[in-house]
């Protein structure tokens, strides 16, 4: 999650001008000008792995991305998704930075399976993952950067910290589908001096097709977990609880719309 840690630091800028989020982009944007994937893809041919990269995308100047980049074992590129999701809310203002993703939600095919990758903001959001589920994805991952603000009390952390961990493992249950979230630890400082940073919560977390937390990492430290996710699970569960089999879609044409007036 290197990459998207810099990425991170260029967006908690609160209730500053154009110009300060101009002169802070530009030094991140200098920094990781161009997707490194030559980085990656030599580690996972190097470890044999499938690695999942989230990533600072210039696709041409003034055009950029939150990007994730998947690379098989072989250290060639497996496929990419860009983010969806854009927010914009205190302390995370990415729709001046960001253009939204034009690549839908198109599972990754993979020599361990097909990869259902989303990123961050779009854990919030069912649709994504109910489609990514509709297109044949076996695990859904969410690369993530997101923590409190410590003006925050602890009471209001707590409750949205349980609300990302809940919203997820929904996912997992209303899909059948494995969830891998993975969010950072540390203190970031915004660079404006306007706000006291983000507190990045970190709680990485498997869970398993019925919700059931796997791993859970702590809140105050970075970690590294080797979790056995069994695929045999989501056929079972999905024959226990068939809720594809009863979505009634011939009933759900309002859900394209903003809001039902």
């Amino acid at each position: 999650m290197e990459h998207s840690w810099w990425f991170y630091r260029s967006c908690i800028i609160h209730f500053i001008s154009a110009r300060q989020k101009i002169q802070i982009f530009s030094i991140w944007q200098n920094r990781f000008p161009v997707l490194p994937t030559g980085f990656y893809s030599e580690l996972a041919a190097a470890h044999h792995i499938v690695l999942v990269t989230s990533l600072f995308e210039k696709r041409a100047t003034g055009l950029y991305h939150n990007t994730a980049v998947v690379f098989d074992k072989d250290g060639s590129i497996a496929g990419k998704y860009r983010k969806m999701h854009i927010p914009d809310d205190p302390g995370f203002y990415e729709k001046f930075y960001f253009t939204p993703g034009d690549i839908g939600f198109e599972p990754i095919q993979t020599s361990i399976g097909k990869l259902g990758v989303l990123i961050c903001w779009d854990q919030w959001y069912p649709e994504a993952a109910r489609i990514m589920a509709l297109k044949g994805a076996e695990l859904l991952i969410y690369p993530t950067a997101i923590g409190w603000s410590l003006s925050d009390t602890k009471e209001e952390q707590m409750r949205q910290l349980n609300a990302w961990i809940l919203s997820q493992r929904g996912h997992a249950v209303a899909n059948g589908l494995p969830v891998i979230s993975v969010n950072r630890v540390g203190h970031e400082i915004d660079p404006s001096g306007a706000t006291s940073g983000i507190l990045f919560w970190g709680n990485s977390f498997v869970a398993g097709p019925q919700g059931e937390l796997l791993v859970q990492a702590s809140n105050d430290r970075a970690e590294n977990f080797v979790v056995e996710i069994d695929m045999e699970r989501n056929e079972n569960v999905r024959r226990w609880w068939p809720f594809l089999r009863d979505r009634r879609i011939d009933a759900y044409e309002g859900i394209t719309k903003r809001f039902l007036d």
